[in-house]
């Protein structure tokens, strides 16, 4: 009985042993346990990839007429308004003419007075050639008379050109639209004084076609390189953000401007505008199409800085890993183009429905974990 009673005991406690050491085992918050792998991944399929510059420029009119005044003076009739449409030489303004008729009539005047001097010198050498022909006057006297003559015609001349000059000036007061458009600003009202003593001041800006408008844009000359003529725009403004609009680069302007060390270059870009939505000044967001592949293998760039091992030197364009049965397998690949979020394979061995590893999730827990654990640690030593 002694003997049984010692081996059943003997049973149970190596039992209790065991059921200790798997419960220590088991409730180690040490012990490593084996994870399966957590991938966000995406199936490969195929599409549209474009390449774009993007870019901010204003809206303005193909041909923008900025009209002024070459005379000073009081405006005293004022005949269109902002948004009129005007013809060509029709009148937008004028201007009093009352000093211009003034000076007129005084140039008038002076010339009536030089086309009297001059009959007369003409008289006074038709007498002298006569008594100098009759030995009555000397050669001296004759020559006299003859200049006399030639400076009454010199003043004729310049009175002529002085009536001439106020004759144009009478016509510079009435200020008339050198192109059919649309009147765009206004700078003057009636009884404004205008002064055209050092430079012309602007009284109207007309456009003279809002149906045919251009986008004046600035690109950094890190991308410049890539705009061509006749190469595709989209763009949008804030009065139409559901819209996308249409056009075409016409010119890269070689002059730079330098804006805090940053060089960028004018590229205008035309649009057509046959409803006039498109108001002068609007802010548009351009994208220039550079490069498009239709129905191309399209490779998310994010399955190329995938690493099993974390690592993130592995080189853009070079690996990407597949996933099959739920192991990663690399696989090399070539990219051509990109639209910085999907590159364009152009070689290797990924096809459509691949499902590529595009970021390793228990990673980035792991990741998440010790930097909460190490806040922790310093909140506790605090």
């Amino acid at each position: 009985m002694t003997r049984t009673w010692f081996f059943q005991h003997k049973v149970i406690i190596l039992l209790s042993l065991i059921a200790v050491v798997a419960g220590v085992y088991w409730f180690n918050p040490w012990r490593v346990t084996e994870k399966k792998p957590n991938y966000r991944t995406e199936e490969l399929v195929k599409g549209n990839i474009v390449t774009v510059i993007s870019a901010n420029g204003t809206l303005n009119p193909v041909v923008l007429v900025n009209v002024g005044t070459q005379i000073s003076g009081v405006v005293n009739k004022l005949n269109v308004d902002f948004n009129d449409r005007v013809k060509k030489d029709q009148v937008l303004a004028e201007i009093d003419p009352s000093l211009i008729n003034a000076q007129l009539e005084q140039s008038q005047a002076n010339l009536a007075n030089t086309q009297a001097s001059l009959k007369l010198a003409q008289l006074n050498a038709r007498r002298s050639q006569e008594l100098y022909a009759q030995d009555y006057i000397a050669k001296s006297e004759l020559d006299q008379s003859v200049q006399a003559l030639s400076v009454a015609k010199a003043q004729v001349a310049a009175a002529v050109g002085l009536l001439k000059r106020d004759q144009t000036n009478r016509g510079y007061t009435i200020i008339k639209s050198p192109v059919s458009g649309v009147v765009v600003s206004r700078s003057v009202g009636i009884g404004q004084t205008v002064a055209a003593s050092f430079q012309t001041p602007t009284l109207f800006t007309i456009a003279q076609d809002l149906k045919s408008m251009q986008i004046d844009t600035s690109v950094a000359e890190a991308d410049v390189g890539g705009v061509r003529k006749e190469q595709a725009v989209n763009f949008t403004v804030d009065a139409y953000p559901d819209r996308v609009f249409e056009g075409k680069v016409r010119r890269i302007r070689l002059d730079s401007t330098v804006l805090q060390n940053v060089v960028t270059y004018d590229v205008v870009i035309d649009v057509s505008n046959p409803d006039e939505i498109l108001l002068p000044g609007m802010t548009a967001f351009v994208n220039i199409v550079i490069e498009e592949r239709n129905d191309s293998l399209k490779l998310p760039l994010a399955a190329l800085k995938f690493h099993p091992t974390g690592r993130t030197d592995i080189k853009l364009g070079k690996t990407a890993f597949r996933l099959e049965n739920n192991k990663a397998q690399a696989v090399p690949v070539e990219i051509g183009i990109s639209d910085g979020k999907y590159g364009e394979i152009i070689g290797g061995d990924l096809k459509a429905g691949d499902t590529v590893i595009l970021e390793d999730l228990n990673a980035n827990m792991n990741e998440d974990k010790a930097a909460v654990d190490k806040q922790n640690f310093r909140v506790k030593a605090f």
